[in-house]
């Protein structure tokens, strides 16, 4: 795993000096060794973390004349093959990673290389006979690749913070993207918080060449096609599938191990490692005081289970400390909480392997959150008369209380309230921080009146528009998959993760088992209400029974009782302070709601406040360093 940057100009000379900032500034997602390309136009970095092929896989990697010079960061899975098929067509290697295929297949297929990789990847491939530069990213965005374009320039880099290295980046932040950002609580790519600084979008090429920019995709999860079988051959597919994505992903020469939370997803990864493992393995979980988010006893189930050799930590309030860290890393406003515990479990684990495999993935492909069957079942709403939905829609906002704090009368109020509106914005709703009317009062008038709610909207409504199943069940996964996938689970761990020098690996992410779980019928999905069905049952031998049935907890951060107990006065000095840097974008007296609201036990607002308080630190960061 590494940080690559770089620079290209029609214009003549780029400067070395500059991508050594940028890779600089990104060290530590590849402390082992820094790389660097140039020619004429053209400068290219990576800092290394090795992982595989530790003596000859020193990056820039070049072909057999040095015409194809590649920066890469992630790791190819099938490079093996690849490699093998290369060799039989006459091409000579000169190391024995996956980089260097790579370049090779560049030679043979062009832009087109990126179909045949399986693997996580934000890549670089200069062409010095085209003068062209391809920049890639893998199929679900796995690995970040942020870039600007300017009079015939193009910047590119793994981490905002290394962009900015460049002078000549943009800085002036964009209302609409900040929007989005109170709305969903991460900047959907290809936007980011600065007007004209762009993240290139998962299963997309960008080829630049002398100046002009074109953008393609190549690669989106099909849900349109069915498989069918008995149950048991289907369970057995199941198996092979993840066992081999599993496998695949234990490749390395260095230390691994696997994130457990307890949960169904990433005690599968660790069963399928301990029967391919011949030592322990190196297990890793992070717990919490407040036993409704502790699920360090699950854990143990589990280690006990596969004798995994296992090591834990407790998070306590004063992880809030970590905010600033945080910001840091991530480089632009990012709202979700469990980014805490994802940030101390990648510390501790870094601190006994340098590779980490997790569930990710499981959710989105096998129909794990409660809001999916939930919104599956009611899609017939749409073929009710817009006049009787909205009339529905206005009773409950009279009738049903907006302060109210149990679940399950939130989540209500939210459906009922919005029922007259299309069913993706229902649902931006579901998995919504601020809806529109909060964020209309929240945010600062001037600011507000230059937003362009398309930009928000898009998040839920492109994907859903464009959605390739048939079924209510399939347009919310393909959703998730597209959206909330990317832009928030996958930017946490990677930056957490990269933070600490540590490589993650994700097996349910791979795509075979995504195609496999795309294919499935949605009774294999939810039955009987219970989800993630046919994965359950196929591991069911596997895996003990408190496991299995046990209710889904997620990663939370009990961040509402820390903000009534424990941190109540530090939301107020951060947020209400007469020298906060969110006065300068939000409304004061609607914070001030906020937070009342919530410290009066009233309503649950801890991620709008959590929101706020990133918002907040980030504004701190860019006025530190600026």
């Amino acid at each position: 795993m590494c940080g690559i940057a770089g620079k290209v100009s029609a214009r003549g000379r780029v400067a070395p000096e500059l991508v050594e900032q940028m890779c600089a500034a990104q060290a530590h997602r590849g402390p082992d060794s820094r790389g660097l390309h140039t020619d004429d136009g053209v400068a290219l970095g990576i800092q290394r973390l090795r992982v595989i092929d530790l003596q000859t896989g020193d990056q820039p990697i070049y072909n057999e004349d040095g015409s194809v010079a590649v920066v890469f960061n992630g790791e190819i899975y099938n490079f093996e093959q690849l490699r093998e098929d290369l060799v039989r067509r006459g091409h000579r290697f000169s190391t024995s990673g996956d980089t260097e295929v790579i370049a090779h297949l560049y030679e043979e297929l062009g832009t087109g290389v990126v179909e045949r990789l399986q693997g996580m990847f934000a890549l670089a491939i200069w062409d010095r006979k085209r003068r062209r530069l391809v920049l890639a990213r893998d199929r679900v965005g796995k690995k970040p690749l942020h870039y600007f374009v300017r009079d015939g320039e193009l910047t590119f880099a793994s981490e905002l913070w290394a962009l900015a290295s460049d002078a000549e980046m943009p800085r002036e932040l964009d209302p609409s993207s900040l929007d989005c950002y109170l709305a969903y609580g991460y900047i959907e790519a290809p936007n980011s918080i600065w007007r004209g600084v762009r993240k290139l979008e998962p299963a997309h090429t960008l080829v630049w060449e002398d100046g002009e920019l074109e953008i393609e995709r190549y690669w989106r999860l099909d849900y349109s096609r069915r498989i069918e079988g008995s149950l048991p051959e289907l369970e057995a597919d199941l198996r092979s599938r993840i066992a081999t994505a599993v496998r695949r992903r234990m490749i390395a020469d260095v230390p691994l191990g696997a994130f457990l939370s307890g949960g169904v997803d990433s005690s599968i990864v660790v069963s399928e490692m301990a029967s391919l493992s011949p030592e322990p393995v190196k297990t890793f979980s992070i717990g919490f005081t407040y036993e409704d988010y502790n699920e360090l006893p699950k854990a143990r189930i589990v280690a006990a289970r596969f004798s995994t050799d296992h090591h834990e930590l407790t998070v306590e309030p004063d992880a809030v400390e970590l905010l600033p860290r945080l910001v840091r890393h991530y480089g632009e406003p990012y709202a979700d909480s469990s980014a805490i515990p994802s940030f101390y479990l990648a510390e501790m684990t870094r601190e006994n392997v340098t590779v980490a495999l997790n569930g990710d993935g499981g959710d989105e492909s096998f129909a794990g959150y409660l809001r999916y069957p939930a919104n599956a079942f009611t899609a017939w709403i749409d073929h009710v008369p817009t006049g009787v939905r909205a009339a529905v829609a206005r009773l409950a906002r009279r009738v049903l209380d907006s302060r109210e704090r149990r679940s399950a009368r939130v989540y209500a109020r939210r459906y009922l309230t919005t029922l007259a509106e299309p069913a993706p914005m229902r649902y931006a709703a579901h998995v919504g921080i601020f809806n529109e009317a909060e964020r209309a009062g929240v945010l600062e008038p001037s600011l507000r009146s230059e937003v362009d709610p398309s930009v928000t909207e898009d998040v839920i409504r492109v994907p859903w528009e464009s959605a390739t199943g048939s079924s209510a069940l399939d347009v919310l996964l393909q959703t998730d998959v597209e959206s909330y996938l990317p832009g928030d689970l996958l930017t946490k761990i990677d930056i957490a993760t990269m933070a600490h020098s540590l490589e993650a690996r994700s097996p349910l992410l791979d795509p075979e088992v995504m195609e496999f779980a795309a294919a499935l019928p949605d009774r294999h999905k939810i039955r009987f209400g219970q989800k993630k069905w046919l994965l359950r049952r196929a591991y069911r031998h596997r895996l003990p029974a408190e496991i299995l049935n046990g209710p889904k907890r997620g990663f939370g951060v009990p961040i509402g009782g820390w903000f009534r107990d424990e941190l109540k006065d530090w939301v107020r000095e951060v947020l209400l302070d007469r020298d906060a840097m969110s006065r300068q974008l939000l409304r004061t007296s609607a914070v001030r709601e906020l937070i009342d609201l919530h410290q009066s036990g009233r309503s649950d607002r801890s991620h709008h406040i959590w929101a706020l308080l990133c918002l907040e630190h980030w504004q701190q960061e860019i006025d530190r360093v600026s």
